[in-house]
């Protein structure tokens, strides 16, 4: 389950670096003509439509009814699921299964990951990436920081951010074989002046939950001025990812 209501213009327009470093997965997923793939977390769509000009049949899933109709708008071919990322389930098996940026969403982590494994033929291929332990954590104190000086409240983000060690274990658990695993820095850039300001606004929704609609504004703004002094550089904002990459198969 999510904990924001997407603006999908804001999404594809300010932050398409989603999509972007998503295809630096698609090597390693290797999809073939032939093949059932399912994209857990699609969004809007644009890495599913591409897995699919491999010749792959390819089902985008997605927890966000907003996403799913701009995927829908601009992809009609194609088959697009509304469904959590922790409790879905599909007839048929697939053959491999790709997820972006979507897994760190999901509060139920063992459930995804049954889902995941249920979903794959044996042998099915897993290639995954998604926020790993400490990312946006230096965005994060700051907005939790503003929070706490603006309204004397505690706020908890809720994201799902383990280290290597705490997910392979997980993922062992429900069947898969781990190839590979990577935990790693990505410092990515942010567009614009307003980079800050807008990433907090598209992602921050559960720091941001609970406050009064008139403190949101003064929150944003006191984060973006703690956040300029390590997060500017050189006249571009910069978020503090930390990526988790897996690469597994199915016993």
């Amino acid at each position: 389950m999510t904990i924001n209501n997407w603006n999908t213009t804001l999404y594809d327009g300010k932050h398409n670096f989603v999509t972007k470093y998503g295809e630096d997965l698609l090597g390693l997923l290797n999809a073939q003509a032939g093949e059932r793939i399912l994209d857990v977390g699609c969004g809007t769509g644009h890495l599913t439509a591409k897995i699919a000009e491999s010749g792959a049949t390819v089902i985008g899933l997605d927890n966000s009814a907003e996403m799913l109709l701009k995927a829908q708008a601009a992809y009609p071919h194609m088959t697009w699921v509304n469904a959590s990322a922790s409790n879905f389930s599909f007839d048929q098996p697939f053959d491999a299964l790709y997820s972006n940026a979507t897994l760190h969403w999901v509060s139920d982590a063992e459930g995804a990951v049954r889902c995941m494994a249920a979903a794959l033929k044996t042998g099915g291929r897993l290639v995954i990436e998604f926020g790993g332990k400490h990312n946006v954590g230096i965005i994060a104190n700051a907005v939790r920081q503003a929070i706490k000086t603006q309204t004397e409240q505690d706020s908890q983000h809720g994201w799902f951010f383990p280290s290597v060690g705490e997910y392979a274990p997980l993922l062992e658990k429900h069947g898969f074989e781990i190839n590979a695993a990577w935990l790693f820095d990505r410092p990515t850039k942010l567009e614009g002046e307003d980079g800050m300001t807008n990433w907090i606004r598209m992602f921050s929704g559960g720091l941001l939950r609970g406050l009064a609609a008139e403190a949101i504004e003064p929150v944003i703004a006191a984060a973006v001025q703690q956040l300029r002094a390590t997060q500017y550089i050189d006249g571009i904002w910069y978020a503090d990812y930390r990526r988790l990459r897996v690469v597994g198969r199915r016993n």
